[in-house]
């Protein structure tokens, strides 16, 4: 009998270990306003788990938004998309490049909010990351902004914050990049400080 219930209370506290982890959130604290994130670690847990390390390391204090692909800054392509682009880490510092879950894999499609790796060609993302404004699904699974037609590995969203997005989507830039990139303070785990 005591072995049963024993047996059943470990049952309980996996599945309770589970479902906390279906979800985690994270904290982007900028010279512009705070932004929480919302990552999916069951579905895309390859990158949800680089993401973390560099966020728990603190890698990513001191880095920043540097970059927005805008309606008006891409009138030149074919394939216009719109993002803003932070997590610039010093090379010394990078983690080795990760394996790209597409969202074929992962189901998460780059709507309004959805935070995602940036990357250059297959399983060459690092630290850098992108959050979308408006829906992109030329960034998802068979879409046509990356030419091998893979896309980006989405892999949480922004829950609360999204007009802090918009403003640093609306700072000065020249040929993408922010004249005054938007400083990133830190990046942690919610919860933990």
């Amino acid at each position: 009998m005591l072995k049963k219930i024993f047996i059943f209370i470990l049952f309980i506290s996996m599945s309770n270990l589970c479902f906390a982890q279906t979800r985690v959130h994270y904290s982007i604290k900028t010279s512009m306003g705070d932004i929480v994130l919302e990552l999916y670690p069951l579905k895309a847990p390859v990158t949800v788990q680089n993401f973390m390390r560099y966020a728990d390391h603190n890698l990513y204090k001191g880095s920043s938004f540097f970059r927005t692909c805008t309606l008006l800054n891409e009138a030149d392509r074919s394939i216009k998309i719109e993002v803003i682009q932070g997590g610039d880490i010093p090379e010394d510092k990078l983690f080795s490049s990760i394996p790209i879950e597409t969202t074929k894999k992962t189901s998460i499609l780059h709507k309004n909010g959805v935070v995602s790796m940036a990357r250059d060609t297959p399983n060459s993302a690092q630290s850098s990351f992108f959050i979308c404004i408006n829906d992109q699904p030329e960034l998802d699974f068979g879409g046509k902004r990356n030419p091998d037609g893979l896309g980006f590995a989405a892999f949480g969203k922004v829950i609360n914050g999204m007009d802090v997005v918009i403003k640093i989507m609306a700072q000065k830039e020249k040929n993408q990049y922010l004249i005054d990139p938007v400083l990133i303070y830190t990046i942690s785990r919610e919860g933990k400080g």
